[in-house]
């Protein structure tokens, strides 16, 4: 069969996904048995793959998936924890203080608190930590969620300590004849290196202006005057926010290498900007403060169960806020503990303490989980110290509801997620005697129609395999060697070959804004489930935007010298003007066609 019309079948599951979610608005729920049926149909039929590789990859699927939502049954349990210990209230009125302007706390919370978290613990953590926070603090859930899954992006790529680049392009690379060739007597750990630094700088570059783009979505979505120049107005404090973490994320992966930059950025950019915002800098003028309308004039859409939960959460009996905010801090030095400390690390994951079924079905397929080191456990952990340092057994009862509440919420993510992981891992282990699996047949199409100008389509390939797989770390294992051999194949030298591996693992961290593992996930710990197409839709703004700029960033990079920082700055000037014409068009309503909610 030809490869274009092999490349044409292998894109069919996405489309069909792509279509029923984004485009008719079925749930996942819904959406996601008929992508895995489809895709076990094509893979058994067209590809010729053995029955035993796609039964052994429904069943990584599974438990990958159950693996999900136990984070996600930790991060709500934390919640819940925390509403009826009281605390909610006081970290509410901690960020009041802060700022009153929800566009500012979306950029301290999902973009600081965020990226911090997902350097310590990466797949879709900070998702799940931010939303349920925003919600706590007044946001529509909607809205909690889409700004919580525009971040998962610039620090992807360097999340739970390094794992992208040091797993997923490190095992991708690692020993193959064509890297290894190449390399020549460059040390393959320096190459790695330096391939995480380029993927800081090209991540630094094109995550500017990440921040502003949120607090646009932000106001065009969920505000009075649904337009994009209302978040436009703090561009000053996005810019310095961004700055604040951009600048030591990268100076960290180049002198220190892949583990930190996310971690150590976003801690260092949280310590800068908290202090500079309660000092007001670049704050908005009172007149201009962003507020969402009352909740009678939400739509109901944008509402999720967890936010009726937050509306009746108790006095906080005047905790203070160190206390009120110690299980976060907990949580965090629990991941960078278990993470950053070797023994710990290896005595969590070893056999003895995990599930491994190696060669399922006598596949070459191996389902391998380590409960004691999956971030869920240390939210749970947590969430049974927050009982006794907030005193929660002086209220009988109250632990008992925030367990209870969280079973109810958290038991309508398990049917998307358990039908979404198989079909991801069925789509990546396609592979037969006959054809290379879906997911390599689609990228050699994209590489032989690209040619020469691959590095502006490499991010792409990165984003299809974030996408699928639902984690930045599993895109690269499966493109990283394809995109080493394409740069090669195009006459380019190690530098360049460096580059393009960077731009797979650029865009397989912009891919996790819509991967619908991470949507489903995140939505699920806030309650709103069944709304997955309208999340998507309004994530592809800033994953469109992200993908064309690492794409011509990387095209600047291979041209390389005086060209590259010309091109760089023409872009970012017309990025610049656009913004500026924004903040001076008229902030027209949009009619949504719907009415408020009663």
């Amino acid at each position: 069969m030809a490869l274009g019309v092999l490349a044409l079948l292998a894109l069919l599951p996405i489309l069909v996904v792509f279509f029923l979610i984004a485009v008719l608005n079925w749930s996942a729920r819904k959406a996601m048995p008929v992508a895995l049926i489809l895709t076990v149909l094509m893979a058994l039929i067209i590809w010729g793959t053995d029955f035993s590789q796609v039964s052994a990859a429904v069943i990584n699927g599974v438990v990958l998936a159950l693996e999900i939502l136990f984070i996600v049954f930790g991060a709500i349990l934390l919640l819940n924890t925390l509403k009826e210990s009281g605390a909610l209230q006081t970290i509410r009125a901690g960020f009041t203080s802060i700022s009153p302007d929800r566009r500012i706390q979306a950029i301290i919370i999902a973009w600081l608190f965020g990226c911090f978290i997902e350097g310590s613990a990466g797949f879709g953590t900070p998702a799940a930590v931010a939303a349920p926070l925003l919600v706590a603090i007044g946001f529509p859930a909607m809205a909690a969620v889409a700004v919580a899954l525009v971040i998962q992006s610039s620090p992807v790529s360097f999340g739970a300590v390094g794992t992208p680049i040091l797993v997923g392009v490190g095992s991708g690379l690692d020993g193959q004849e064509t890297v290894m060739s190449a390399l020549g007597s460059m040390p393959f750990d320096e190459f790695i290196h330096s391939v995480g630094a380029q993927v800081a700088l090209t991540h630094g570059l094109a995550g500017i202006l990440i921040p502003l783009l949120m607090a646009g979505l932000l106001t065009r979505f969920f505000g009075k005057s649904r337009s994009f120049s209302e978040g436009f107005k703090v561009w000053r404090f996005a810019l310095f926010a961004a700055l604040a973490f951009v600048i030591p994320f990268y100076l960290v992966a180049l002198l220190l290498g892949p583990e930190f930059p996310a971690m150590l950025g976003g801690l260092i950019g949280l310590l800068i900007v908290v202090p500079a915002a309660r000092a007001g800098w670049f704050q908005p003028k009172e007149s201009e403060i962003f507020d969402f309308e009352p909740r009678e004039r939400w739509e109901p859409e944008w509402i999720g169960k967890l936010q009726d939960a937050s509306s009746k959460e108790v006095a906080s009996r005047n905790m203070g806020l160190l206390k009120a905010w110690s299980p976060y801090a907990i949580v965090a030095l629990l991941l960078i503990v278990t993470r950053a400390v070797d023994p710990i690390n290896d005595f969590l994951q070893q056999p003895a303490l995990s599930f491994i079924w190696e060669g399922i079905f006598g596949s070459t397929i191996t389902a391998e989980v380590s409960p004691l080191f999956v971030p869920g456990m240390f939210f749970v952990l947590t969430s049974i110290i927050t009982y006794f340092v907030h005193g929660m057994h002086q209220r009988k009862g109250a632990y008992a509801t925030a367990w209870s509440d969280t079973f109810k919420t958290w038991v309508g993510a398990a049917v998307p997620l358990l039908f979404a992981v198989p079909m991801a891992q069925v789509f990546i282990n396609s592979a037969s005697d006959m054809y290379q699996s879906m997911p390599i047949v689609l990228a050699e199409a994209a590489s032989n129609m690209a040619g020469e100008v691959w590095p502006l389509f490499a991010p792409i390939v990165g984003a299809l395999g974030a996408f699928l797989g639902g984690s930045n770390t599993v895109s690269n294992v499966m493109f990283s060697l394809f995109q080493f051999g394409t740069a090669q194949n195009l006459g380019l030298d190690v530098a360049g070959s460096r580059i393009v591996v960077s731009l797979q693992a650029v865009g397989g961290a912009a891919g996790n804004m819509v991967a619908v593992h991470n949507v489903v996930a995140a939505s699920a710990t806030v309650g709103l489930l069944g709304k997955e197409g309208m999340l998507i839709r309004k994530t592809l703004i800033p994953m469109t935007y992200y993908i064309i700029i690492a794409g011509m960033l990387g095209m600047g990079f291979v041209i390389g010298g005086i060209n590259f920082w010309f091109f760089t700055a023409i872009l970012f000037a017309i990025v610049y003007l656009f913004i500026l014409a924004k903040n001076k068009g008229k902030n027209t309503p949009i009619d949504t066609g719907r009415k408020p909610s009663a």
